[in-house]
């Protein structure tokens, strides 16, 4: 017996917000960890971005409340990453106030 597993859909400004963080600087396998992405997806969505090709999954109409909530979960990702790297800098410069 087969299962067929249905693939996740994501709206394009999930995908564009995605592909911000990593043009931004993060590495790949950073924001697709915090996305909960798989890697070579992400990197799918990036090549299309240079190549100018990035679009939606499907062509049906997104909900207001579901672009939010893409635009939250990508702003969350990029907050979360800030606050992780200025942990970071303040343990290091503490580590040298010693």
């Amino acid at each position: 017996m087969t299962t067929k597993t249905s693939r996740a859909r994501y709206t394009l400004e999930f995908k564009q917000e995605a592909v911000r963080l990593v043009v931004g600087g993060q590495s790949i396998a950073a924001a697709a960890r915090m996305l909960a992405l798989v890697d070579q997806t992400l990197f799918n969505w990036v090549k299309a971005h240079r190549e100018g090709k990035l679009t939606a999954a499907d062509k049906t109409v997104v909900s207001a409340e579901q672009m939010e909530i893409s635009r939250l979960r990508a702003e969350l990702a990029r907050v979360k990453m800030e606050r992780d790297i200025l942990g970071k800098a303040t343990a290091y410069f503490a580590k040298e106030a010693k």
